[in-house]
């Protein structure tokens, strides 16, 4: 009997021990800061992972990192307001939107970082991504109210985008399903419009309600849903792709401008200095982690190969009016992991 209470304590103990341990292991931790300075503010991010590299834009020029270092690979530059990078491996290009003045894309190489040439958009030129399946990159005017299209083999000198789609509204990011679908987050009217890549017109819009003001969007296109960041209130809103119905709406921080989704997992950075990690357990959705980061880390780029996050931001100068400034050579890096 004493053998036999002296196992089970000792099963019990272990049990304690363990537990906390295991739980410890599965949270999001900021592992490394990359200290890189460098003028200009700084917008999305753009994960390579098979490269080991993001690019970051900051402003009137665009930085390609090494994950591995936090060494500054390339710098592309002569960009008046950059907001976002896509690439295209295979044909070795990327894609840069620059919203100032009446709007171009910037193409690069993506070995060299040299500028091929810049397409004419629209204004306000800002999220872009690029979609396998329809082989097409897809960029949002803010200004103009348009989903924008081209091939991605397009003339960087001389080509021309595909005829915009209105969508009616202000967009900010977007996201595709992979079958012809696009979501474009609508901020100025708090709604998703949901645009069909075959008849190029707005087919829904889905209202982001408890939530308003939607800036960030990722997608679980398997399980048919998108994660929206929205900003006015807080919330990290669960939307299916199908219905356009609200499953969940999660309280987050302030200033949210990305979000992701990864392993059932999804995540809404703010500039207020939170990383809020959501999951879903027996059919419900709710916050299971809120990670400290740091003041205006707002948006992220994921790296779904390695399981980390990369997350813009600089030292603050103390805010008067509106965003708060970076203090001149602070800008840095943060990587997240578990």
């Amino acid at each position: 009997m004493f053998k036999l209470r002296s196992s089970l304590l000792q099963a019990g103990l272990m049990l304690l021990i363990t537990v906390p341990f295991a739980s410890a292991q599965n949270e999001w931790k900021v592992k490394n800061t990359f200290h890189l300075g460098g003028e200009g503010g700084w917008d999305y991010v753009t994960v390579d992972a098979p490269e080991h590299r993001i690019f970051v834009t900051r402003s009137t020029h665009t930085m390609a990192i090494s994950t591995d270092s936090g060494k500054v690979l390339g710098d592309i530059p002569g960009q008046t307001r950059s907001h976002g990078v896509a690439i295209v491996p295979r044909l070795g290009r990327g894609f840069i939107t620059d919203g100032g003045g009446s709007g171009s894309i910037v193409v690069f190489d993506l070995k060299t970082y040299a500028v091929l040439g810049k397409i004419p958009t629209m204004p306000d030129s800002d999220g872009i991504i690029y979609d396998a399946k329809s082989d097409r990159v897809l960029a949002v005017s803010g200004d103009g109210g348009a989903l924008m299209t081209f091939k991605p083999d397009i003339d960087p000198k001389n080509g021309k985008i595909d005829p915009p789609i209105a969508l009616g509204g202000s967009p900010e990011f977007l996201a595709t399903d992979g079958a012809g679908k696009v979501f474009v987050n609508i901020e100025d009217k708090d709604v998703v419009a949901v645009v069909d890549l075959h008849s190029r017109k707005v087919i829904a819009r889905w209202p982001v309600k408890p939530a308003g003001h939607p800036v960030g969007m990722a997608i679980d296109a398997p399980h048919h849903r998108l994660f929206i960041g929205a900003r006015n209130p807080q919330k990290l809103v669960v939307m299916n792709t199908e219905t356009g119905s609200i499953e969940a709406a999660i309280p987050i921080g302030a200033g949210v401008d990305a979000t992701a989704f990864d392993n059932g997992q999804a995540f809404a950075s703010c500039g207020d200095g939170t990383l809020t990690v959501s999951g879903e357990t027996n059919g419900k959705w709710d916050a299971q982690q809120v990670l400290k980061t740091a003041a205006g880390a707002r948006t992220m780029g994921f790296d779904h190969a390695n399981h980390r996050i990369y997350l813009p931001t600089a030292e603050l100068e103390p805010a008067t009016t509106g965003r708060p400034k970076p203090k001149p050579g602070t800008f840095m890096i943060l990587e997240a992991g578990r």
